[in-house]
């Protein structure tokens, strides 16, 4: 039974409120710092750790938990005798609850101008103790950190007289446990980033030390292939408008390709501006298109290779209204995200009972690092969040590109960074046309996407083209001229760029420079 609370937070969400419920259930609260002032200026009766030990916080608050007071209140196990007869010997309470939570460490460090003094100053070391014990002994202690959790125990308890079933203080023992390792994770990986010169504490983007700290979202049924397992594991806290909060409407569940391919969806959809409709296939783009409305940029993504995007996942970055729902429900997809959809159009998709429909709200937010496991390590790298800007671009030709191209190849440039390497995209008046994706040589990719232009039944006349890495030759160069492109932007780089460049001038087309490569693996 819970008699006596021990409450001291740094995210004082909802915690007078829970406090005034554990009141009104008769526990008894004890309380320090800050949450204490919060608590006497509520009216609500506490008594402070420091009258309770009978000794005074100190070293400018260093010091005020660590007692044998506090800690035997919480490690004592009731049902041994000689735990509890020590507790009386002395005049130790029980401490049944611990409701904590920790100095903002990673919130201090995000800051720019955080100097390493500041950072240890907010290292948490009472709470981060008392956390450890509280878990430790969850069998008789219920131990609190996230206010989501507030309005569950105190429906329990109030249904069980103050009491918390094991099975509640098990799974908030671990969740207490996983916040601390992840706490003690961010010290680490924020210590072993600083530099030598610690007085201004310059630090890598690289930790000596990487802590990685997800939880698991579900168990999938298998992996990549049925005889592989796999789970979906959110990165907590994560953005919210990350693919990992998605709330799924209908449909079956997730598996691990859907997922894989609804990332590769929402990451392409969300860098446009305007209204736009990204399908995908195999974590490639198979159609992608903009245009006034949702409805008008899904026609236009579709005709680029209805045979590819047959089973695949469609974005849209725009509410779904009905008529884009109804040109939707005309042909089979695994997947749809969108920000949000109308009732009408919730009304479409329900006839289609199988088809996952998830809503996910959009963000700018990218994931600070990009993870590939290789065996034995892992690679970490920085996300590619770069959108090369007009202003960034040469052209490098006699020709220059007109208004209308130069709007083409920057549309072919941005759907280009989200096909796998080697990539040939053809665009004109925003939509793919032919999409190459995946090949080991450039010319190959091109060939490719030329023949699906043709399949498709699309002109490549006029066309702009985007390749994601250099030309090594002017063979694949030639290709794309040759199937009808008329302007093509490129990173450059390469030591036959004098060559390239000759080439598109023999062919009177234009060409652009990017200087930023676009490898995807």
């Amino acid at each position: 039974m819970i008699k006596q609370a021990l409450i001291s937070v740094s995210d004082k969400s909802g915690i007078v409120d829970f406090a005034k419920s554990l009141c009104q259930l008769g526990v008894i609260l004890l309380s320090t710092g800050g949450t204490a002032k919060l608590l006497d200026r509520a009216g609500l009766p506490f008594t402070e750790v420091a009258h309770y030990i009978g000794f005074p916080e100190i070293l400018s608050g260093r010091v005020k938990t660590l007692h044998p007071k506090i800690h035997g209140g919480i490690l004592a196990r009731r049902n041994t005798s000689t735990h509890m007869a020590t507790l009386e010997q002395y005049g130790i309470l029980t401490i049944d609850m611990l409701v904590v939570n920790l100095y903002p460490f990673a919130q201090t460090v995000a800051q720019e101008k955080c100097s390493l003094d500041e950072a240890i100053e907010n290292i948490d070391i009472g709470g981060s103790t008392m956390l450890r014990s509280a878990a430790k002994n969850h069998h008789d202690v219920t131990v609190v950190i996230d206010p989501t959790d507030y309005a569950a125990v105190l429906n329990e308890m109030s249904v069980h007289k103050n009491t918390v079933s094991y099975a509640t203080n098990f799974r908030l023992a671990t969740k207490a446990f996983a916040y601390t390792a992840r706490y003690d994770g961010e010290i680490t990986n924020y210590l072993t980033s600083l530099g030598e010169d610690l007085q201004h504490a310059t630090r890598s983007a690289y930790p000596t030390t990487l802590n990685l700290s997800f939880t698991k979202v579900q168990n999938l049924r298998y992996g990549e292939n049925p005889h592989e397992s796999a789970a979906f594991y959110r990165d907590s806290p994560s953005d919210k408008g990350a693919l990992a909060n998605y709330h799924q409407l209908q449909g079956k569940e997730l598996s691990y390709n859907n997922i894989a391919d609804a990332d590769a969806a929402l990451e392409c959809v969300k860098t446009f501006d305007i209204p736009a409709c990204v399908i995908i296939k195999h974590t490639n783009p198979c159609g992608v298109a903009v245009a006034m409305t949702p409805a008008d940029a899904y026609a236009k993504a579709w005709q680029t290779d209805p045979t590819s995007a047959f089973g695949g996942v469609i974005a849209f970055n725009r509410e779904i209204d009905k008529r884009a729902a109804q040109a939707v429900v005309k042909q089979f997809f695994e997947v749809l995200l969108a920000p949000s959809l109308t009732d009408s159009a919730r009304q479409v998709f329900a006839e289609k009972r199988n088809l996952r429909v998830l809503q996910v709200p959009l963000s700018n937010a990218a994931n600070a690092y990009h993870l590939k496991r290789v065996e034995g390590g892992l690679l970490v790298q920085s996300s590619d969040t770069k959108n090369v800007q007009l202003h960034e671009l040469h052209v490098v030709t006699k020709q220059y590109p007109t208004s209308k191209e130069m709007d083409n190849l920057l549309f072919a440039w941005r759907v280009a960074k989200f096909v796998k390497s080697n990539a040939i995209v053809f665009c004109s008046n925003g939509m793919t046309l032919g999409i190459g994706a995946g090949q080991m040589s450039r010319v190959d990719a091109a060939r490719i996407a030329h023949m699906k232009a043709q399949n498709a039944k699309l002109s490549l006349s006029g066309s702009a083209v985007a390749s994601d890495a250099f030309f090594p030759f002017r063979d694949g160069l030639d290709v794309v001229i040759s199937a009808g492109a008329t302007c093509v932007i490129q990173p450059g780089g390469s030591i036959r760029d004098a060559q390239i460049i000759a080439a598109a001038d023999e062919h009177n087309i234009s060409m652009v420079i990017t200087g930023t490569r676009h490898f995807r693996h």
